[in-house]
């Protein structure tokens, strides 16, 4: 069943709203894979802050042209499906590969990563980064640790100048004694 001019330009405007406005965009074949898998799929890259769509691939062509996604024109052949979104792209890619390792029908084609094109083993490297917020907790840490042993070393002036105090003040009872 062939689809309507209207229909085919709801579809072109979504694209064009949600796809080639995203800054992470990930391509994959989803050939042989099962409805529920698909299901499966769509809910681990919601709750990587994605959102995925199976595209029409002629009416793709036409919104990437002038998009970022035109490097990604090849790669829309035969059965595409797109992940994509705005948040961190190590959770989104992350989702896909381990999406990967449990299905062995869904392949990674490619993406674009902030405005740079990936293929699928690039995929699978930034899958294996540490995300966006584990990045932060740790810098968080190295700038709180010099900071931390300051504190401690200022700490220990007037600590250290109370035992030397204590010492003088136990020679002198002593010596008073004696």
């Amino acid at each position: 069943m062939s689809l309507t001019r209207e229909q085919k330009e709801s579809i072109r405007e979504g694209y064009e709203q949600g796809l080639a406005l995203a800054s992470n965009v990930f391509l994959v074949d989803y050939k042989g894979v099962s409805v529920p898998e698909i299901t499966d799929l769509r809910n681990r890259v919601r709750d990587a802050g994605g959102e995925y769509i199976v595209v029409k691939n002629r009416l793709v062509r036409r919104v990437i042209q002038d998009a970022s996604l035109s490097a990604l024109e090849e790669h829309f052949r035969g059965s595409v499906g797109v992940a994509f979104g705005e948040g961190d792209p190590v959770d989104l890619a992350r989702a896909l590969s381990d999406f990967a390792k449990d299905v062995p029908e869904f392949e990674l084609k490619a993406g674009i990563v902030e405005g740079q094109t990936v293929e699928s083993e690039q995929i699978k490297e930034i899958a294996s980064l540490p995300s966006r917020e584990d990045l932060l907790t740790k810098l968080v840490f190295l700038l709180q640790s010099p900071i931390t042993n300051f504190v401690r070393t200022l700490g220990a002036i007037p600590r250290s100048f109370v035992v030397v105090l204590d010492q003088i003040r136990l020679k002198k009872e002593e010596q008073g004694e004696g």
